[in-house]
């Protein structure tokens, strides 16, 4: 299981690079390999307001649908539009071309609650 050491991970699966003021979120390849061949992702639209671990979308695989959580709070400020036509870029590369929203930082200080790369590893043991 491919795991950076540069990003944040949430309990809920999904990681976070930040890149100055703004997030760059996904799933963490221990989430698509859990789920199986994605098919579809639903996002949320560009200006939408989030809020720290609130639902954001849904991804669906061959084998179940799941709702998808943003470790912060933010402004969408971009969509990567190339999911729509194909999804199983998160199976391929979940820290790169799969990656699925950009957001502008609310509250930096919300990522003091997400986890490192070790202390995410030790959840996906349990």
């Amino acid at each position: 299981m491919a795991l950076p050491e540069n990003l944040l991970y949430s309990k809920e699966h999904e990681w976070l690079r930040i890149e100055g003021e703004h997030g760059v979120i996904g799933i963490t390849d221990y989430a698509q390999n859990s789920l199986g061949d994605i098919v579809y992702v639903e996002l949320p639209k560009v200006g939408k307001q989030i809020s720290q671990f609130g639902g954001i979308g849904v991804v669906e695989s061959v084998k179940a649908v799941s709702d998808l959580f943003t470790p912060v709070s933010g402004e969408v400020v971009e969509v990567n539009a190339a999911l729509e036509g194909d999804p199983a870029a998160v199976n391929r590369d979940p820290y790169g071309e799969g990656w699925f929203l950009k957001v502008k930082l609310k509250d930096s200080n919300e990522t003091k609650s997400l986890l490192s790369a070790s202390a995410y590893e030790k959840i996906t043991q349990e």
